[in-house]
């Protein structure tokens, strides 16, 4: 089941950006995943999905978005290294 959310935009925000209601809905869109992902709400699957775009592709613009995609601790480094 699918859901629309509305927001109420000025129109100077549209025309100072240079994008119609549906350009500005899917910049919206494509951020709102993005910083989801950023916080750990959304799965790179799930946003990649919500987004109709592959999986590599989310990433790699989550990636130029300045998203961590590996969060390495030291524990994880230890037992890692432990492997070799």
């Amino acid at each position: 089941m699918q859901q629309t959310v509305t927001i109420d935009c000025p129109p100077e925000i549209l025309l100072g950006l240079h994008l119609n209601a549906e350009e500005f809905a899917g910049y919206l869109k494509k951020q709102a995943a993005i910083t989801l992902f950023k916080e750990g709400k959304l799965s790179s699957g799930t946003a990649a999905t919500w987004l109709r775009i592959e999986r590599v592709a989310f990433l790699y613009m989550a990636f130029e978005a300045g998203a961590t995609l590996l969060d390495d601790t030291a524990d994880d480094f230890a037992r890692e290294t432990a492997l070799l």
